[in-house]
């Protein structure tokens, strides 16, 4: 009985995550469907939890500002959490989505939603850092986000759940820790430029992965990213943007538990042992030390 009970407890320790990193197209429809079937793969791979990419039910129609796009958008709950929250019942999973959220006639967010294993909605994050870069125009289609920094409980664990811009800033991915997250996930949605030259691509890529990984080190907790991958034509006419995929899963220690594909879709299944932050945070206590008498200036835009 004893040795039931341990091997019980050491298989709790281990959380299955699912990762689908995938090409889109124009056609809605047939991206959702690849979603769905992946998600499938990673449970029959032994998933627990899966997670997206953002914006995984069409294009990245950021590219330009453009109206029309806003009628890709729906409401939460909708049509795309009811499909997602059946299929979450039907393999006893969770997952995170990512989708494009119609509030209300003018109002819009960019929006993770996470369902639970029994098809419910655990919770949602609505993207709190919006940029407006070439290429890059969410500003023009979503409010930045209202609900703060908030992890989702659920039955894997308590997610702190951000979306791409926002694994830039450190804030973040602390204020989440802070609040008891387990783990940090990162639906992301980024690319490269066609003109830009091979040592530029690489440097974005690296600084990219660098700064999360940082997240995990300074924060004790694995983190998951997910991106999307290939090209995708601007819909005005220019060059596009090549996505270069590469999604990983980090430990609290930064290392690599996962690193996939520049170039091709993939789904795959990590095991990621949620233990280890607590022994991390034993011989790295950043939270014990910090000095938060002195970091009042932190709440200036700038210290001049």
């Amino acid at each position: 009985m004893q040795n039931t009970i341990a091997q019980e407890n050491a298989q709790q320790k281990i959380l299955q995550v699912g990762v689908v990193q995938q090409a889109c197209t124009a056609d809605v429809a047939a991206n959702f469907a690849k979603s769905i079937a992946q998600i499938r793969v990673a449970a029959q791979q032994g998933a627990q939890l899966v997670v997206l990419q953002e914006l995984h039910r069409g294009l990245y129609f950021c590219q330009q500002e453009m109206a029309v796009q806003f009628d890709l958008a729906e409401a939460i709950p909708g049509p795309s959490t009811q499909a997602l929250g059946v299929l979450a019942q039907e393999l006893g999973i969770v997952i995170v989505a990512s989708l494009f959220e119609k509030r209300a006639a003018g109002l819009h967010h960019n929006t993770a939603v996470v369902i639970e294993r029994d098809g419910t909605i655990a919770g949602k994050y609505r993207k709190m850092h919006i940029p407006d870069d070439p290429g890059y125009y969410e500003k023009f289609y979503f409010t930045p986000g209202d609900l703060g920094f908030h992890p989702i409980q659920t039955s894997v664990g308590s997610l702190g759940v951000l979306v791409c811009w926002d694994q830039w800033f450190p804030e973040a991915a602390r204020l989440m820790a802070m609040a008891g997250a387990e783990l940090l996930i990162y639906p992301t949605a980024i690319g490269w430029h066609p003109e830009d030259n091979e040592a530029e691509k690489v440097r974005q890529r690296d600084a990219w992965i660098t700064v999360q990984r940082a997240h995990a080190i300074a924060n004790g907790i694995p983190v998951v990213s997910v991106n999307r991958v290939g090209h995708e034509p601007d819909p005005a006419g220019g060059t596009g943007l090549s996505f270069w995929g590469s999604s990983f899963v980090a430990g609290p220690q930064g290392e690599f538990l996962f690193s996939g594909p520049v170039d091709k879709e993939d789904t795959h299944v990590v095991a990621i042992d949620m233990q280890r932050s607590e022994q991390t945070r034993r011989m790295w206590p950043y939270l014990r030390d910090r000095r938060i008498d002195h970091y009042g200036d932190l709440l200036k835009i700038y210290r001049n």
